[in-house]
C-alpha cells in the first residue's frame, strides 16, 4: 500500500497527467539535453516508476559508473519517499530496489542490437522485465537499425523503454536524427530558461505540448510552475 502511495505521488504522475497518459507500455521514448542539466535524474524518476508498481527495471547506462546510477535511485527515492512521511524508508527503498538490475556497457564496442539481446537472455533467465532505461546513447555511434531492434523489443514485450541523449540545441530536430525520429513515441528536451524546464517536442502525433513542468533544483525531481 505505502509503495502504491508512493507511485501516486510519483513527479510522473505530473507528465502523465500532462500528456494524456504519457508513454505506453511497448513505446520508446527520449529525454534529452545539453550535458549536466539533469537527464539521469528524469530517467531515474521514469524508472522508479516502475520499481514502485514491484515490477522488474533494466537500467542500462553507457556513460556512468554503477556506483553514480545507485546514488541517483537512492536520491530520488529518498525525495519522493519525503511526500508520504515513509517511516520504514530505508527498509522499504531496499525492497524496491531489489527488482533493478544495473547493466554497464560502452558503446564503443557493443551496439544497441547486443544490449536488446542481453535484454532477450534476461527473459530466458527470468526475469520479467517491465521497464528499461538506457542512460547516455551517443546517437553517432548507433545505426537506424540498432534504435529500430530497441523499438521492436519494446513492442513485442509491451516493455516501456526511456533513453536519454545529450542535445546542444532545443528543437525536436536537435534532439533526434530524423531517420531515428520514427521510433519514438515521446521525446523531451530539458532546457535551462528560468531554470530548468522540461520541453515535451513530440507525444505520439503532438507536438510542442505545453506542460508548465520544470526539474526542481534542490530535490531534481518533476514539479510543476
Amino acid at each position: 500500500m505505502v509503495k502504491q502511495d508512493l507511485y501516486e505521488k510519483s513527479p510522473v504522475r505530473l507528465f502523465d497527467a500532462a500528456t494524456d497518459g504519457g508513454l505506453k507500455a511497448g513505446e520508446l521514448g527520449l529525454v534529452t539535453s545539453k550535458k549536466g542539466l539533469g537527464k539521469t535524474s528524469v530517467l531515474v524518476q521514469f524508472g522508479m516508476d516502475t520499481l514502485l508498481q514491484d515490477k522488474q527495471l533494466i537500467h542500462v547506462t553507457f556513460d556512468l559508473h554503477s556506483s553514480n546510477v545507485i546514488y541517483w535511485y537512492d536520491t530520488i527515492f529518498t525525495e519522493i519517499s519525503k511526500k508520504k512521511n515513509v517511516g520504514n524508508a530505508e527498509e522499504l527503498k531496499s525492497e524496491v530496489v531489489s527488482k533493478r538490475t544495473i547493466l554497464n556497457f560502452s558503446l564503443d564496442n557493443f551496439t544497441l542490437s547486443k544490449v536488446v539481446n542481453t535484454l532477450n537472455a534476461l527473459k530466458a533467465g527470468g526475469i520479467a522485465v517491465s521497464g528499461v532505461v538506457m542512460d547516455g546513447i551517443d546517437f553517432s555511434k548507433v545505426t537506424e537499425g540498432d534504435i529500430n531492434s530497441v523499438a521492436q523489443y519494446a513492442a513485442a514485450e509491451k516493455v516501456t523503454v526511456w533513453a536519454s541523449a545529450t542535445a546542444e540545441g532545443d528543437k525536436l530536430s536537435d534532439s533526434v536524427p530524423a531517420a531515428f525520429e520514427k521510433y519514438f513515441a515521446a521525446v523531451v528536451h530539458l532546457n535551462q530558461k528560468d531554470g530548468v524546464t522540461l520541453d515535451v517536442l513530440k507525444i505520439h502525433d503532438k507536438k510542442d505540448v505545453a506542460t508548465g513542468i520544470k526539474l526542481d533544483t534542490k530535490t531534481s525531481l518533476l514539479t510543476k510552475n
